[in-house]
């Protein structure tokens, strides 16, 4: 007895030593030198991959297990599970440039979207409508016949009507890929529309063990929503007398290029044990290996509605790494910019051979007023149908909160923090802020109360993204919050009755920026200026996973066909299926010229002829909007474009570094001095501190007529003297190059704002064309 006490107080003793001792395994991403894989077979090139490993691993069986994914494509490298030891031993090796962990989790971030812009040929209202050589876009593009736009999102519900391949020809020779099979999806899931479908799972179960079947689908298929919703925005195709919840947005809906193909990579997975309404979660390695696939397969188009919630340096920044070898095959990448705004240097995705995307709105609304007790009717929005009988009780959410609850967010609705006893039978308003829009609702009704309003807060301004609520339910401008909230403290029997919204067109002005948009500087390289552009990314009508609820929320239990969605998620796919149709007239065109001609053509002006605005109706600058509001039909026929190629990129990063970067693609080798980033041959510039004066190099390339002349103007920011030379470009051919030299000064101006950036344009214009170029300058 005595000699089992001794050998269990020394395990107590020994087992937490041992524990402490061995070191938790994550996943890294190890990059290696130039690509050298050729043709060479994955089993090869896993091979080699494993003798790295072996070096720091005890057994092969140990070094096979722990690799989780070989790349060949996207990058030259692979993703192993490591401990801190392993990884610092690995990184010491020759012929490594970099070890470091997988920064784990990126997050995923229409009716009358398309007909805003002028796409729909039957529409007798647009922003603008445009012929193309008596020819309009879509039919001169053919839908974006034979274009393949690979989404890399959480999956596809293949069974929507967006997604029929019904009158489609064959699939293209060119594609590669494959259509795998998983849980509720198999080869016959995919079609002539959606050609290929991949999942990539490795790192999330590293990470969370298997994946829950009653939580996902181990498979393409989408049990969320978000990546169905992406890929019908981008190429669904037209769909009539589809409308979401309740009969909100109804209409034709389509795709940009509703003839262009689909090829699937989920690499998007629901978070274990929270509700879909949370968010999906999305791994570093299991990104690479999606992109790794669709570099391979053959798309032409990679739209990625997934961003950090903090900018990555390029040397972690997977996506824009694998970006820069799609590149390199001329892929163009397309990204959303996040939805961290309004705060400034939150954007995602800043690499300058990306498309980077804000969010803005369009010009349908929904209108949902709630009328007071005092006769003051307040229009709000909402995508909720239901409807109220009559005036109840009107309540703040801050006065009927159980106690505990932290002051700074009494009002704001989040779970268990309201008094059944104070809220039953009563209208709650609710402010934004910490927790979900439609979380807020569902609380509301859990306490007993039969309708709900949401005020904005300042920072969402005018902004409203509309949801379909589990009861009678508006939202309001930040204004309009104020005045319900004064009414609400006017009186001692405060009253009000929510109706259910409706649809309205041609809602002015618009588009507006909005509130969520991430925004710039690029704090990634300040020369860069990002975003690059805008699309309608609120309150977006697209196809939806039918295994998940309009709301998302585990207590709603309604199924819908098509939703409305908001986020630069929802942008991003916009301005894919517009490069599509791009890449489809001008299949010689590099990803360069699509960017430059989606971005020089851009809109800086609403549908009332002013400014666009941000959320709060104050003018927003190009930190939001990029060079503005895509045009697609302008964007077909640029005039002038600002071309780039890859090595450009390489040269590029030889500034902007690492230089072990450019490694990766020897044999291009770094020169001596290389130039500043702000003579890559981009669209636009910024200059983050004009203390002296600075000289930026452009060259633009003529696709427009023969023989033309363009001359330059400028509209400086304040404190800021703009010249250029030459001031005037005579082109005598189609695709005649020629340069220019642009000098940025500063001027001594009392009245000019100090230590904030300001922002203006310069153009090239032949009476025809319209070149446009938005520069912002911090002046200290």
């Amino acid at each position: 007895m005595k000699n089992t006490i001794s050998c269990f107080l020394l395990l107590l003793i020994v087992v937490p030593i041992l524990a402490s001792s061995v070191e938790k395994k994550v996943v890294y991403i190890v990059y290696l030198g130039q690509h050298n894989n050729g043709e060479k077979a994955l089993h090869e090139i896993e091979k080699t991959h494993i003798s790295y490993l072996l070096s720091v691993k005890e057994s092969e069986e140990d070094a096979k297990s722990s690799l989780l994914y070989s790349y060949k494509h996207s990058i030259n490298g692979f993703a192993a599970k490591l401990t801190p030891d392993e990884a610092s031993k690995l990184s010491g090796m020759d012929g490594l440039l970099s070890v470091f962990p997988s920064h784990g989790k990126h997050s995923v971030q229409t009716t009358r979207s398309w007909e805003f812009v002028g796409l729909d040929e039957g529409d007798s209202y647009s922003w603008e409508k445009l012929k193309i050589g008596g020819e309009d876009l879509l039919s001169k593009a053919k839908h974006g016949k034979n274009v393949i736009i690979g989404v890399m999102d959480s999956g596809v519900w293949p069974e929507s009507p967006s997604f029929s391949d019904q009158g489609m020809d064959p699939t293209p020779k060119s594609w590669k890929g494959i259509c795998q099979g998983g849980v509720a999806f198999n080869s016959s899931n995919c079609n002539k529309k959606i050609i290929g479908a991949r999942y990539y799972v490795k790192g999330f179960q590293n990470a969370y063990g298997p994946v829950n079947a009653t939580e996902d689908y181990l498979s393409p298929r989408d049990i969320d929503g978000h990546g169905t919703h992406t890929a019908s925005t981008a190429a669904g195709r037209q769909v009539s007398d589809v409308a979401a919840f309740g009969g909100f947005a109804k209409g034709t809906a389509s795709g940009g290029a509703p003839l262009a193909r689909l090829a699937i990579y989920k690499a998007c997975w629901a978070i274990p044990n929270q509700p879909k309404a949370d968010g999906n979660t999305c791994f570093d390695e299991d990104m690479l290996a999606a992109l790794d696939d669709a570099i391979a397969d053959g798309v032409h188009i990679l739209s990625v509605s997934i961003g950090t919630a903090k900018p990555l340096p390029f040397e972690h920044d997977v996506i824009g790494l694998a970006a820069l070898e799609a590149a390199k095959r001329n892929i163009l990448v397309v990204c959303s910019a996040g939805n961290s705004g309004p705060a400034p240097g939150t954007l995602s995705n800043p690499a300058p051979w990306i498309i980077t995307v804000g969010a803005s709105s369009l010009d349908r609304a929904f209108f949902a007023p709630v009328k007071l007790g005092n006769g003051l009717k307040l229009i709000g929005q909402s995508v909720t149908p239901y409807k109220m009988k009559k005036m109840s009780p009107l309540v703040y959410a801050g006065d009927v909160v159980v106690p505990g609850v932290p002051q700074n967010v009494t009002g704001q609705c989040l779970p268990g923090s309201l008094d059944p006893t104070k809220v039953k039978g009563k209208i709650v308003v609710c402010t934004r802020g910490a927790g979900l829009r439609v979380g807020k609702g569902l609380e509301v009704k859990r306490a007993g109360g039969v309708g709900f309003v949401l005020a904005n807060a300042k920072a969402n301004g005018n902004e409203i993204a509309c949801d379909a609520h589990l009861l009678p339910a508006t939202a309001l401008t930040y204004d309009s919050g104020i005045k319900i909230l004064e009414y609400i403290n006017s009186t001692k029997n405060p009253m009000a009755v929510v109706s259910p919204g409706r649809t309205v067109l041609k809602y002015k002005p618009a588009p507006f920026m909005a509130g969520f948009t991430s925004r710039g500087p690029n704090v990634v390289d300040p020369n860069i200026l990002k975003p690059d552009i805008t699309a309608p990314g609120l309150n977006i009508l697209a196809a939806w996973s039918e295994a998940s609820s309009p709301s998302k929320l585990p207590e709603d239990k309604r199924s819908v066909k098509y939703n409305i969605y908001s986020g630069t998620s929802m942008s991003c796919p916009h301005v894919s299926g517009a490069a599509a149709l791009l890449k489809a007239i001008h299949p010689d065109w590099s990803i360069a010229a699509i960017k430059s001609a989606l971005m020089t053509t851009a809109a800086i002006a609403n549908s009332l002829g002013r400014a666009i605005t941000d959320a709060g109706g104050n003018n927003a600058t190009p930190f939001q909007f990029g060079a503005g509001h895509f045009r697609p039909i302008k964007a077909a026929d640029p005039g002038l474009i600002y071309d780039a190629s890859y090595d450009d990129y390489l040269l590029y990063l030889c500034t902007a570094g690492p230089k072990s970067l450019i490694e990766l693609s020897s044999p291009f080798k770094c020169p001596p001095n290389p130039p500043s980033t702000l003579n890559l041959n981009y669209p636009s510039f910024a200059i983050p501190n004009l203390n002296t004066t600075v000289t930026i190099t452009r060259t633009v390339t003529n696709i427009g007529r023969p023989k033309s002349t363009y001359f330059f103007s400028a509209k400086p920011p304040p404190g800021v003297h703009v010249k250029v030379s030459p001031s005037i470009l005579q082109f005598k051919r189609i695709g005649e190059k020629l340069s220019f030299n642009i000098t940025v000064s500063p001027i001594y101006d009392p009245t000019v704002k100090k230590s904030e950036y300001g922002f203006g344009w310069y153009s090239w214009d032949d009476r025809y064309y319209h070149v446009r170029s938005p520069m912002a300058v911090y002046l200290p």
